[in-house]
């Protein structure tokens, strides 16, 4: 390989990281909805680019669970029925538990700390939209002292294929879903702070139980 093509190969790495953060938060804020198709010339477009790093940067949102390839057709955003919701939510109930143990033996105070900000934050009062990112941001970071990348990126896979129906559901959801919520987070966090993982499992398993119940409750929300 010249020196010219180590660059183009380089650049265009570049381009797909640059690609995938950007359709990323686009997509996990709902900017594009589930079934929403994503074209390779209209992207490439957007970000001044060839096809080539906008094929890549569907592949690594594929990978994390929010697009899927579709061959000679670009991508689109996975669509979830019901059945498929449920069963994702029952697959965390099993294995975020595990996450939250195996990270705990590693997590400093300064990750437990910044939960508590986090929590706080939520505890003031968000709109749907900052609610998901302090949530996000408070579970992701109990997570931060797991050393299996497989746990954690099957864990962030899962979180993403939901994301759309956990804002859904949130914009339906009251206040009282809400004192629920801050309630359990609590649970979480002293259980955090004390390191205890038998505690933190349970609290969490039922955190994730209690969600999937109410998120399943309401059909309307899903396809098929």
């Amino acid at each position: 390989m010249t020196v010219s093509a180590d660059v183009s190969a380089a650049t265009e790495a570049v381009s797909s990281q640059r690609i995938a953060t950007a359709l990323r938060e686009a997509i996990l804020a709902g900017e594009y909805r589930p079934g929403e198709r994503l074209f390779q010339d209209v992207v490439a477009e957007q970000f001044g680019t060839s096809r080539i790093p906008v094929r890549e940067a569907f592949r690594i949102l594929e990978t994390e669970g929010l697009t899927e390839v579709l061959p000679n057709r670009g991508a689109r955003v996975p669509s979830l029925d019901l059945y498929e919701v449920n069963t994702y939510y029952r697959m965390r109930e099993r294995l975020e538990p595990l996450t939250l143990a195996e990270s705990l033996v590693h997590l400093t105070d300064e990750h437990v700390d910044h939960m508590e900000a986090v929590q706080e934050q939520i505890e003031r009062g968000v709109d749907v939209a900052g609610f998901l990112a302090l949530d996000r941001d408070f579970h992701m970071t109990s997570y931060a002292g797991c050393r299996s990348e497989q746990l954690l990126s099957t864990t962030v896979r899962l979180w993403n294929a939901t994301q759309h129906y956990r804002r859904a559901f949130m914009q339906l959801a009251g206040d009282d879903r809400m004192v629920i919520v801050n309630a359990e987070h609590r649970l979480l966090l002293d259980a955090c702070r004390r390191r205890d993982a038998e505690d933190a499992e349970r609290f969490l398993e039922g955190h994730i139980r209690r969600t999937r119940v109410a998120l399943t409750s309401h059909p309307e929300l899903f396809d098929g």
